[in-house]
């Protein structure tokens, strides 16, 4: 999973700033325009290697059912930190695509980003007409998304890799800092967090 942090309340600070133009004759905010731009970069980077499966508001969320077309080892936490970069490079494109200067628009720049790498079985069945994943393994994989991990670097960019995951794929350990979560019904999950760069 990839999920952006702070997109709910930049949208919202957005929709309070412009509450008299925002959505006015059916035009869509320029803020919304670029969360639609930083969605599709961060699809365009991990699809492939991953397989899509949903965009759930602020999160791309994506898996792969053969292994083998995932990268291994530091390929794997590359691929992260492209996809970050890009993300980065698009937030500051920011400032070329709209001209608003006001306090809401300008918290653009504190969104950030971070990666949930979770391994396990799941359910592929169909819901509705769609295809939707299933299983304690993708519960988990969510929650995962609400963790210490955030405080232990100091910011919201960050990969958060399970040690299943660091197992299945080779992952090399000596950059990140060990997290064990704890959540209702599961055992303890242990984790590693890699910071991403900011600048």
């Amino acid at each position: 999973m990839a999920d952006i942090s702070g997109y709910t309340s930049f949208l919202q600070s957005v929709a309070v700033a412009h509450q008299d133009d925002a959505f006015a004759d059916g035009a869509v905010p320029d803020a919304y325009a670029m969360m639609s731009h930083l969605m599709d970069g961060i699809v365009e980077r991990l699809v492939p290697p991953f397989i899509l499966s949903k965009l759930e508001g602020d999160a791309v969320f994506a898996y792969a059912t053969d292994a083998a077309s995932v990268p291994r080892g530091a390929a794997l936490l590359e691929c992260i930190a492209e996809c970050h970069a890009d993300f980065r490079r698009r937030l500051d494109t920011a400032h070329g695509m709209w001209t608003c200067q006001c306090n809401a628009c300008s918290r653009i720049d504190d969104l950030g980003l971070k990666f949930i790498l979770h391994a396990g079985a799941f359910v592929i069945h169909e819901i509705a007409g769609r295809q939707e994943l299933a299983g304690p393994e993708v519960v988990m994989a969510h929650r995962l998304l609400k963790s210490g991990a955030a405080d232990m670097v100091g910011h919201g960019a960050y990969a958060l890799i399970s040690a299943a995951a660091v197992a299945r794929f080779d992952i090399p350990t000596e950059a990140a800092n060990p997290l064990v979560e704890t959540y209702e019904y599961y055992l303890p999950i242990h984790a590693y967090v890699f910071p991403l760069h900011l600048g």
